[in-house]
């Protein structure tokens, strides 16, 4: 029994050493784990201080480049652009889309009568236009001309003469209308010579002969102020022609002289005095015929000179008058056979129009004819043929046919044809309303300013027809006599 007892004893603390050992065994493990995590934690926590202490630095780093900037070269930080204070918008040209939505709405008919410019006694077939009620209404409605052309045989008095212009602007004002007249001074002056008291104006080779462009220009703004006040719109001067030798020229005493560089002066500062007036200015007769002899409402007169004579004789004067503004400019009916290489006349011609005087001259205003019933033409050609002629050479605008009906038509039916591109015909229609327009389209596109009124334009031609004046309106058998109206 104590044998076994002591046997037992020996296998208990031999248990017992062993759970020790076990013990302490785990103890040490889990010690070991601990120092590794604790090691493991402190090796993240020295790299993310390390990483925090390089971003630290580079941070100060910037700053202080930031900073040797600003020392450098002072910075200037625009602040946002706000609603308000946004950039405008680009400007509509308010002019060009009145022109173009103008143009677009006319039909072909109307295009074609909007390039003519007649006497009144062309559409409303009375000898004698005094008047503007039924008649002319009727004509306008029937072809609305691009403008209508006065002398002093339309001329009663002032009042008359005033009524007339402003009733007759006012019935189409969808297509305004140029009120024209020759007002050169001197001897040609439809207004001066008439019934109406206006400024007196002189010869402008007088004018010329003074050297003074002021006077040129008082000149000009004298006869623009009393056509606007007349309700008159453009004026068929001045005249830019070279003349050497009056006493043997066709142009005489109209013209400034035979310096090219001085008429030049003298014809743009008279551009710039009736076009200051509201009234268009229409530089004649180009490409110049101040050395011809012979008068082109009498027959075929010849311009003799070359290409290089006219460059440095004629050109310089109208290249002056263009620069200034002029509205219009007249081609003369003269042949040019050592330019154009035949006797065509130079209202009839390409090389003319289109190459010299638009090409070679860059103008980009209306080119208009001299009056088509000159024998010059009239001899030679038929109303529709040289209408026809004219504007495929380059001319914008007829004037005064010889048959204003015969021409229309011809035009019309070119046009149809295809002799003439419409778009031809609305090229020149835009030139002609780029003018019609220009001072009467407002900041928002509207139009104003227009002459005369409809209704006022109205009751005012039934009052004078009431008056029992003769006149074809007012007297349905008096059609034709000299004293009728329209």
């Amino acid at each position: 029994m104590g044998k076994k007892r002591e046997d037992d004893y020996d296998e208990r603390r031999a248990y017992r050493r062993k759970r020790r050992i076990r013990n302490q065994i785990i103890a040490y493990v889990a010690v070991i784990l601990f120092i590794a995590a604790i090691i493991t934690g402190a090796v993240f926590g020295i790299r993310a201080v390390t990483k925090i202490i390089s971003e630290k630095k580079q941070a100060d780093e910037l700053e202080k480049q930031l900073e040797d900037m600003v020392n450098e070269e002072e910075v200037v930080i625009e602040p946002p652009v706000s609603v308000d204070e946004a950039p405008p918008e680009e400007e509509v040209d308010w002019l060009e889309e009145q022109v173009v939505s103008s143009v677009d709405y006319m039909s072909l008919e109307d295009k074609v009568a909007g390039l003519f410019i007649v006497a009144p006694e062309a559409v409303t077939g009375v000898t004698q236009a005094i008047q503007a009620g039924d008649g002319t209404r009727e004509a306008l409605n029937r072809y609305p001309v691009g403008g209508f052309i006065y002398n002093s045989q339309n001329i009663v008095d002032e009042e008359q003469f005033t009524q007339m212009l402003s009733s007759t602007m006012g019935m189409r004002t969808e297509y305004p209308l140029f009120l024209a007249v020759d007002e050169e001074g001197g001897s040609v002056r439809s207004v001066g010579g008439s019934s109406i008291t206006v400024e007196e104006i002189g010869d402008m080779a007088d004018i010329g002969a003074g050297g003074d462009t002021a006077k040129a220009y008082e000149a000009g703004s004298q006869i623009g102020f009393y056509l606007n006040k007349l309700g008159l719109n453009l004026n068929f001067a001045p005249v830019a022609d070279i003349v050497e030798d009056a006493e043997n020229s066709a142009v005489g005493k109209r013209s400034f002289g035979g310096d090219p560089a001085l008429v030049g002066s003298m014809a743009a500062e008279t551009v710039r005095g009736i076009q200051e007036m509201g009234v268009s200015s229409c530089l004649k007769h180009f490409p110049g015929i101040g050395s011809v002899a012979e008068d082109t409402h009498e027959g075929m007169a010849v311009l003799e000179k070359n290409l290089d004579e006219l460059r440095a004789a004629e050109f310089p004067a109208f290249q002056a008058g263009i620069e200034a503004g002029a509205d219009f400019v007249m081609v003369s009916h003269v042949s040019a056979p050592n330019v154009v290489g035949d006797n065509t006349p130079c209202s009839l011609s390409e090389e003319i129009m289109t190459n010299l005087l638009r090409g070679e001259l860059g103008y980009e205003g209306i080119i208009i004819t001299d009056a088509m019933d000159m024998a010059a033409i009239t001899e030679y050609y038929t109303a529709d043929d040289a209408a026809v002629r004219a504007l495929k050479a380059g001319a914008d605008m007829i004037l005064m046919p010889e048959d204003f009906e015969l021409a229309y038509q011809g035009v019309l039916n070119a046009v149809q044809e295809g002799v003439i591109a419409e778009e031809r015909i609305s090229e020149s229609l835009k030139r002609i309303y780029r003018v019609k327009f220009r001072n009467r389209i407002d900041a928002e596109g509207n139009i104003v300013d227009v002459i005369g009124d409809s209704q006022g334009a109205e009751e005012g031609s039934d009052g004078e027809e009431s008056q029992g004046e003769d006149g074809a309106e007012g007297n349905p058998e008096a059609e034709g006599s000299q004293e009728s109206g329209a």
